[in-house]
């Protein structure tokens, strides 16, 4: 723990242990107040007595705070002993206070010793000082529980965020493998003009990509923004082959999604369907509100002999990232799914919460 958590602990702790001695204090008063009226005491006489009694008795329990404040690295029977030590030690104390007290009251008469009520008092002194021992006792424990549930949470942040930033980071390079075979196709083609704009969109793609924090969700109209860059680039490699559709309501444009989690879906689609197929290809991306829910299809076209669910190498590692993204982006509140919906029709679904930007 750093100097600075345990300057924030310490006065989070003396706060916390004033506020709480006088409520105990101020209802010891009031229960010996009680107790004393049944056994005809008068509480308006004894009240001077006793608040000075109990005033004194509170600066002994700050005293013993502080102490165990100090010592709270002891174990749980070390803290016990000691708070026994310390009750030994300030209950005689307060039973000399008690007496003092009555002997100022009843000047100039004197006072004789009775051994049977200074033991009552000491009895008394000790219960009430041992009862704030413990009670101080638990109250450590349950700031020590707290920072502990802070820091665990901290450290489970941290985990997450480190989580969800090597999956958002494997997207560029499994991208980036693709576009570079495709950028390779092309020059084997010979379209070398086709290679260099593919290369600069390519640029221009990857450093708006690298830009996003992974953690920030953007609007969904933003996202598909992005992705109608990329599909600039692989235009280059496709052209006269591929067409892509949108169907999405106005409304749906402001919903947050993770960053680039639609880049993986459309680029398993342009790569496994386009790229397996000989003809023309439809990509169809669908999204809508059901309910609190967000609902994002992508479809597209594949070839027949692929509708048994029967996928090409590498294919999966794109859908396993969204559905792995997704999983620790909202903890299991969310639904993904992927397969043939109709003979040389492809689907991926995503199910997730409804939230605006």
């Amino acid at each position: 723990m750093s100097m600075t958590d345990m300057t924030d602990l310490a006065a989070a702790v003396r706060r916390a242990t004033l506020r709480l001695s006088l409520i105990y204090w101020i209802c010891m008063f009031v229960a010996d107040s009680l107790l004393g009226y049944f056994i005809h005491i008068d509480p308006l006489e004894s009240a001077p007595l006793k608040f000075v009694l109990f005033g004194a008795s509170a600066l002994m329990t700050y005293v013993m705070s502080l102490l165990l404040f100090r010592m709270r690295g002891l174990s749980f029977t070390q803290k016990a002993l000691f708070c026994f030590l310390m009750t030994a030690v300030t209950a005689p104390i307060f039973t000399a206070i008690d007496f003092i007290d009555y002997m100022i009251c009843k000047y100039p008469q004197p006072v004789k010793f009775d051994p049977t009520y200074s033991g009552y008092m000491l009895i008394e002194g000790a219960s009430m000082l041992f009862g704030w021992s413990c009670l101080f006792v638990a109250l450590l424990y349950n700031f020590e529980v707290r920072d502990r549930e802070r820091r665990l949470a901290a450290v489970r942040e941290e985990a997450l965020t480190a989580q969800m930033r090597a999956l958002r980071y494997q997207v560029n390079p499994h991208f980036l493998f693709n576009t570079l075979n495709s950028i390779a196709g092309l020059i084997e083609e010979g379209a070398a003009t086709r290679a260099e704009r593919m290369v600069l969109s390519l640029a221009t793609f990857m450093r708006a990509t690298l830009s996003l924090d992974p953690m920030h969700d953007v609007p969904l109209a933003d996202e598909l923004a992005l992705q109608k860059e990329y599909l600039e680039i692989e235009r280059e490699r496709f052209s006269g082959r591929m067409t892509f559709r949108i169907d999405m309501p106005a409304e749906t444009g402001g919903a947050l999604v993770p960053s680039l989690i639609l880049q993986p879906l459309i680029e398993n689609a342009i790569k496994h369907g386009i790229g397996t197929a000989t003809g023309e290809v439809e990509i169809l991306l669908k999204a809508y509100r059901e309910a609190d829910r967000l609902r994002v299809v992508v479809e597209n076209d594949i070839p027949p002999c692929d509708t048994a669910g029967n996928r090409p190498p590498g294919m999966g590692v794109g859908l396993r990232n969204v559905a792995e993204r997704l999983n620790a982006r909202f903890q299991g509140d969310s639904q993904f799914s992927s397969g043939p919906v109709a003979p040389g029709r492809y689907r991926v679904s995503i199910d997730m919460p409804w939230r605006l930007a």
